[in-house]
């Protein structure tokens, strides 16, 4: 059993959660993720690690409740316990040299960027995050990513902060802020990520993306995350989360992604999220 230090929400549908696994802290990366169950009935869920605290012995990620098991997850506060916290999982994110970096980061992927924020300013690099949300409010861990960025813009859909709009808007961002990255790293979304993905190969920018938010079983055994990349079939939880951005077929991401509609409205319903109170990806 793996104690619960904190959970809490930072915005509303948006957790922060921080668990007791000293063993898991050992060999964890930036870009790695982590197998949770929120009980000995929940399902597996994925989380991208999004902060750790060696000495302690903690593990912190960020998740949005989108249906029952997230729900669960939820409900528990510090002092409780979950049966299972396995990782680290996945290949870390690739730290070196680059020069200009952009991290983009929407809603739980605002988190899982400041890892790798901090490990490629540590290598040396000019370290740019571009966060986006609906509205202001949905905003989180600026202060965070102050600290380990040269700068951060800032994208809102209703115009409270920064740039009006979505990340659609990002070609059109980067020359108004005289920017020329010499790689761009997405985490958020599946459409956010293809959007970034459409607009950045015309540049001719590396363009690296999660495919976390596809991932279930997190072993490559149940097939749900695969995933055409460079013409060749990969699982995003086994050969990933990360993959070059360009190389992913999209077009056939979301067909697949169009045949798990139903199971995935199902448990919101029986969980009481119909309502789409608990938002989705």
């Amino acid at each position: 059993m793996f104690p619960i230090v904190e959970r809490r929400m930072i915005v509303p549908n948006l957790h922060v959660l921080t668990v007791a696994a000293p063993d898991v802290v050992e060999g964890v990366r930036p870009g790695n993720f982590v197998i949770l169950r929120p009980d000995e009935q929940g399902e597996r869920i994925p989380l991208t690690v999004a902060d750790w605290d060696a000495r302690a012995g903690t593990v912190t990620s960020v998740f949005m409740q989108v249906g029952a098991s997230t729900t669960k997850l939820a409900r528990l506060k510090a002092g409780d316990h979950i049966p299972d916290y396995a990782g680290p999982l996945g290949n870390p994110t690739e730290i070196a040299t680059f020069g200009t970096v952009l991290l983009i980061g929407g809603c739980y992927g605002i988190a899982c960027i400041y890892p790798i924020a901090r490990a490629l300013r540590d290598a040396g690099n000019r370290v740019i995050a571009l966060i986006e949300a609906r509205s202001s409010y949905l905003l989180f861990w600026e202060g965070h990513l102050n600290r380990v960025v040269d700068q951060t813009i800032v994208i809102t859909r209703d115009g409270s902060r920064g740039y009006k709009g979505h990340v659609t808007r990002l070609a059109e961002i980067l020359e108004l802020e005289d920017l020329r990255p010499d790689r761009i790293i997405a985490y958020g979304c599946t459409y956010q990520m293809f959007e970034v993905a459409r607009q950045t190969q015309p540049m001719g920018i590396k363009t690296i993306v999660s495919m976390n938010p596809i991932m279930i079983d997190g072993t490559g055994m149940c097939g749900v995350c695969r995933l055409s990349v460079d013409g060749k079939t990969k699982f995003a939880c086994v050969d990933g989360p990360e993959f070059d951005a360009h190389e992913v077929d999209w077009d056939e991401f979301f067909t697949r992604r169009e045949s798990y509609k139903p199971e995935e409205v199902e448990p919101l319903r029986r969980s009481g999220c119909g309502s789409g109170a608990c938002g989705r990806h």
